[in-house]
């Protein structure tokens, strides 16, 4: 099956609430206009659906099928989710309010990535302090990068640094890290 791994995407963004339904729904309806759906009674299904009470479990039933037990891994989706989101901030479609209102969930569901540490906490303190701007933006960059070329979360882990993560910190006239109350 011809892009797993998107659905996947949508699914992922589906079910933690930052996509419509309408995002798999579209994938069902790019397979039948390419005619790679094969038959396959699900993905006719799909393009068909509404609503994520019809979409979540058709969804599943062809990511199970095409995709076996080897389903991506929750972090994976979140690091590609991240590329996306950087694209969009940079397109002006995303702002540190809406990027902080989705890494305050998305970094607890994830149960507190070390990688997403410094971008939630550096999002999270630009919104108050001008400050931290600057190293949210580098953070952000750095993380986004990282995932745009990671293959897998093993790949992604063995590029990232956590060192570099905290050198993305705002330091103040003195040359000393800033206290956040």
């Amino acid at each position: 099956m011809e892009q797993l791994t998107e659905l996947e995407l949508a699914v992922f963004q589906l079910q933690m609430g930052f996509a419509p339904a309408d995002r798999c729904v579209d994938w069902a309806v790019e397979r039948l206009r390419l005619d790679q759906e094969g038959d396959d009674l699900e993905v006719v299904l799909l393009a068909s659906a509404r609503g994520i009470d019809e979409v979540l479990p058709l969804a599943d039933v062809i990511i199970e099928r095409y995709g076996g037990a080897q389903r991506l891994d929750q972090q994976f989706l979140a690091g590609k989710y991240i590329v996306e989101l950087r694209a969009a901030y940079l397109a002006g479609r995303e702002s540190v309010s809406s990027l902080d209102a989705i890494l305050t969930r998305l970094y607890p569901a994830l149960a507190y990535p070390g990688w997403l540490t410094m971008l939630s906490r550096n999002c999270e303190y630009a919104m108050d302090v001008a400050d931290f701007e600057q190293p949210f933006e580098d953070e952000f960059h750095y993380v986004a990068s990282l995932w745009a070329q990671a293959e897998s979360l093993a790949a992604f882990e063995s590029a990232y640094s956590r060192e570099t993560s905290n050198r993305h910190d705002a330091t103040g006239a003195s040359g000393g890290h800033l206290t956040v109350p």
